[in-house]
Parts: structure tokens; sequence; C-alpha cells
């Protein structure tokens, strides 16, 4: 389905013309940092509900927390080392004959754009399971052959995440375990943000156990909370009904799964392997992060795959049967029967950032082809830049992720694209390098721009997103090298400015480059000679033409409005104070050795 230019007719006009830098060195831009935004309402207080008697307590303070204005929080003081937000990649498979270790290294493969820092795998064959998981990327991680040798087994989950300013330890990496109730393994793509109340009760003596959690992740908070349900679960059917728990292990699963999704808060697609019960796939009532589902016709039955995204399925024969809904839980069952059931009551507020960025061109995430979506960017984008009156020669995207929208530009303006600058695939993707330092190193590693494109020439470089601005200061200074006579920017996204607190690395609102500066004071900080920028609404826009039952996306890092509802000042400042205390904004250029050469 392709976006017609109509898509974008009646939108407001874009930003006024910024501000001409003369001179080959950037000015540096110092301006007062804008009063935060007020907190978004809140949601109503969630039902407390329990299973087990002696968490009622607890769980009305949690709820009664997460509803209350403002919010209490603990001080810096008190509370909780917090894990980064992490982008991640999930994928399942079930089959039922022959091992899903080779498939599950495929599929992984395919969301390798998802997470670099660490690959972790789980088999089993339901009586037993064997885990591997370490830093590196999935290749790396799974090169020897006796490591998938060992990983028997017809179903598995594997997982990949990407660089942290956190934890780089591989006791970080997923999955994560607990031996009681019955033996349960997760991996978790999102971001709780209420990961303190969760391990405050978890830590207390109204937990079913006083759990120990062995590491920082919220991930592993989100499995012992589940496990904490089953066992709730459980015990409640001995004391009301006298039940026989060995036929009841699948509704365990889901009264936990509701259960649970009335305490977390946040972001999370799920996948679990749960000894007795089978493949589990489960998904907050946002919808914030993706999760799709697929099969495999076979000679015993369909096999099954759940994935962050269906780019994962093509390479391994699966297609995509539907996305998990929000609130929902799936069950394969160990015979391979699928059960589903809406836990919790879901409303789709998707990130809109995973259409823009995050996710592959060719995935259909939430019933939007991607691709789709960002050639609408690139028609919405050209309005606005037609609008600008810019005298320019040709159209060349920033590799890889802006390409369908700047082809998109092009055709709509009628002037040539161009391939100007050459990226070196061997270097990781910048913006999700763990340190400010190394992503500013590794800029001119990562591109190479080529005089015989924009010798003498009015470029437009267009790119998906701006967020930390160190790539983009320095691909200027490139293109300017290479002869550019004026370097025009264009950026699919609108300014980033607020942290994506639901499982994206950019937490601190000073690493921004948009931050507290308007659009021509941007542009000076980045040394180009006009900046333009999409807008919000021209994303919903897009969105809504393409799958018009989604009322609405999560751009908070856009507007600074969280579709979670707890999210508030307090709450970004103490996340800032446990995160980017030691972090610099950007806008530094840095040699091979890391020594600062120009600052902006």
């Amino acid at each position: 389905m392709m976006l017609k230019q109509k898509t974008c007719s009646g939108v407001a006009q874009g930003r006024q013309a910024v501000g001409v830098v003369s001179g080959p060195r950037r000015l540096a831009v110092k301006v007062q940092a804008r009063m935060a935004q007020a907190p978004p309402a809140y949601m109503a207080i969630p039902s407390t509900t329990s299973t087990y008697l002696n968490s009622i307590g607890l769980k009305y303070k949690i709820a009664k927390q997460q509803s209350a204005v403002p919010r209490k929080y603990l001080t810096a003081s008190n509370s909780y080392k917090r894990m980064p937000p992490q982008m991640c990649g999930i994928i399942g498979i079930y089959k039922h004959e022959g091992n899903a270790n080779v498939e599950l290294y495929e599929g992984l493969l395919m969301l390798q754009h998802r997470g670099q820092d660490s690959a972790g795998m789980v088999t089993t064959d339901w009586e037993k399971f064997k885990e591997y998981k370490e830093n590196g990327l999935v290749k790396d991680v799974f090169a020897k052959q006796e490591v998938m040798d060992s990983m028997k087994g017809s179903a598995g989950i594997a997982h990949v995440r990407y660089p942290t300013a956190g934890s780089s330890s591989a006791s970080e990496a997923q999955p994560f375990f607990v031996n009681s109730p019955l033996g349960i393994y997760l991996i978790h793509n999102g971001n709780l943000t209420n990961t303190d109340d969760l391990r405050e009760l978890l830590n207390s003596s109204r937990s079913f156990f006083n759990r120990h959690l062995r590491t920082d992740s919220d991930s592993e908070v989100l499995l012992n909370i589940l496990a904490d349900e089953v066992h709730r679960a459980h015990q409640r059917c001995l004391q009301t009904i006298g039940c026989d728990p060995n036929k009841m292990k699948v509704e365990f699963l889901f009264e936990a799964g509701a259960s649970a999704m009335r305490l977390m808060k946040g972001a999370y697609s799920c996948l679990s392997l749960v000894k007795g019960v089978g493949l589990v796939a489960f998904r907050d009532p946002y919808g914030i992060r993706p999760l799709v589902l697929g099969k495999r016709p076979g000679p015993k039955g369909d096999d099954w795959c759940i994935a962050s995204e269906d780019c994962a399925f093509g390479p391994i024969g699966f297609t995509r049967v539907r996305d998990v809904e929000p609130g929902e839980m799936v069950i394969i069952t160990p015979e391979g029967k699928m059960l589903s059931k809406q836990v919790a009551e879901g409303r789709l507020n998707p990130c809109i950032f995973e259409y823009i960025y995050l996710a592959r061109p060719d995935s259909v995430l939430n019933q939007i082809p991607v691709y789709n979506f960002q050639l609408g960017l690139g028609t919405c984008l050209a309005e606005r830049i037609r609008a600008k009156g810019w005298e320019l020669d040709l159209i060349c995207p920033v590799p890889d992720g802006s390409r369908p929208a700047a082809i998109q530009i092009a055709a709509e303006m009628g002037l040539p694209y161009r391939e100007g600058l050459v990226k070196n695939r061997y270097v990781g993707r910048t913006f999700i390098m763990p340190d400010q330092r190394l992503r500013e190193m590794s800029v001119r590693r990562k591109l190479n721009a080529m005089p015989v494109v924009f010798e003498g020439k009015n470029v437009l470089l267009v790119d998906d997103s701006i967020v930390r601005g160190t790539t983009m200061s320095q691909i200027v200074d490139m293109v300017r090298r290479a002869g550019a006579k004026k370097v025009y920017l264009a950026s699919a996204s609108p300014p980033v400015k607020y942290p994506n607190v639901y499982g994206v690395d950019m937490p601190t609102r000073k690493e921004f480059v948009a931050h507290g500066l308007e659009v021509d004071q941007v542009c000076q900080v980045l040394g180009a000679d006009g900046l333009i920028y999409q807008e919000v609404d021209d994303l919903f826009k897009v969105g809504h033409a393409l799958n018009p039952n989604i009322e609405t996306f999560d751009a908070s890092c856009f507007t600074g409005s969280y579709v979670t509802g707890d999210i508030d000042d307090t709450y970004l400042a103490i996340l800032e104070k446990g995160r980017g205390a030691n972090r610099q904004r950007s806008g530094q250029k840095t040699d091979l050795l890391g020594k600062v050469a120009v600052t902006a």
C-alpha cells in the first residue's frame, strides 16, 4: 500500500527558516533551559485484588503510589540502583519435531539490529532446559559448534540486547530463570517504570517468598513478580476449591498474568518457557513494544514462532499470523496447541519511534508496514521542504534508516537521489553504543563522504532522526570537506527532547541536541545551513492512514506525554541522577584517540 501525497495535505506549514552559519566552525549556542512541561494526567487506581491475602497491604501501597499526585519517590540516598532501559529483540519457537536451536539462531540474526551487546538462548525438551548466554554479537556468542550442538530441544527462546551505560556483565544478559514454581525462563523487551516499588514487594515479608534478586535488571524483577503470582494462584486453588494443581498449571499462568499486569507499569513484551505449561508470550496493556505471532505448517501440525518483528519469520519459513494483542497472554502447550486469553483490558498505544528508527523496514508491526510508514514520512516532509524555498541540487540519505524517506522526498520534489555517504558495515550503530566518546570516535570510521557527489552542490541530507547530534554534526563537517557548497538537513522525526522510558537508551534530557533550543539554534550547533524537522502531527497522520484502529501512538520522546500516566518530572530527575550524571551532551568532535577537538 503506497501512501499518496494527500496524506499530509492540510497539515500546518513547517517551522520558520533557520539561521545560516557563515563560517566553517560551528557557533556555540548559549540559551537557558526551558521549564519542564507539566506532568500528564494520571490514570485511575488499578485493581488491588490479590489471590493471596498477605500481599494486599503492599499491593495497595503500590497502586496508591502509582495514582497519587505528586507521586512518592525513593530518594537518591535510599533508592535501588536502576537498570538502564534497553532496546532488545526476542524470539521464541515451538516445533513438533526436531531441535529449535538453529532456527532460533537464524531468527536472532534477523533481530541483531535490536541489540548488539549480548545474546542468550534457552531450549527445552520439556524435561530439561539448556541455557547459554554471553556478551557479543549473535554470530560470536554461538560461534562454537559444541555450544549449538548442546542446545537440544524442540522449543526455545532467544534474546539480544543493545549496549547501555549500565552493566555490560553477562550476568545481566537474558534469559533469567527461577526454579520455583514449576521452572520458568523469561526474556523481556521493554522497561518497567515502577521497578523500585516491585522490588520492595519482592524483598518484603509480604511477598509469597522473600525473593532474592541477583541483578539490577527490571527483567529479573518482572520474572519474579510473575513467579510470585503463580504461587498465589496455586495457593488460592488449594485453599478455596481444593483443586488438583497438576491439572491447573495453564490456568495458574493465565491468572498470574492478570495479577502481574495489575501490578506492573511500563512496557513489556515477554516470552517465557514454563515447565509443564509451554511457550508463553504476553504483552503489556498498551502494546508499547511489538510482539508478533507466526506459524509454519508441518506433518504433525503447525509449528509456532513469536518474535519482536516478523522480519525474523521469512528466513526460517514462518508466515505472519497476527500481533499479540495488548494485555493478551498466548500459550503454546507442549503438545502444540495454541491457547490465548485477554488477561488485562488492552488499548493499543505502540511506540512510534519503532517505525522511525528501531524496526527493520521489512517488518510489519501492529498491521503497519514499516517501509510504507517511512515513505509516508518522506511525503509529509517533502511538502514542508518545498515551502522553505531552498535551492537544492540533490537529496542524499544518511544510511541506512533514512533511505525510504529520502527516496520519497526526491520523487516528490523531482530532484536527483544520490548515495553520497558510503557506510562501513563493520562498524556498529553509533546511537546504541554505550559511551558518548565511543559514539563520536565511531562516526568517521562508519561513514565516508564522496567528493564526486557533493563537489559544488547544495545538498539536502535526510536522516531518520537526530538524537544526540553527535553523528550529524560530524557528517555535516565531512560533507563540507567533500566540497558541498551548502548543507541542509531534514529529519524524518520531530526533535527528540524527552527520555523514552519504555526501553530505549536515551534517558537524560541534557543529552539531546534539541533540548532547550529552538530549531535555528540546533541548526547552528550542527553546523548546517538549514534544518527542518518532521511534525508530530505528521507522524500520527501517517500512522492512522495505515492503521485507523490505532487511536494513539506513544510519542513521549517528542511530546513529553507518557501513555502509562505514571511519569512526571520527579521520576525523570531521579532517573537522570542515577544514569546521566557523568554523561555529556552531544556536539563534540573527537579524534580517533578520543581527544576532544572542537566543542560546540
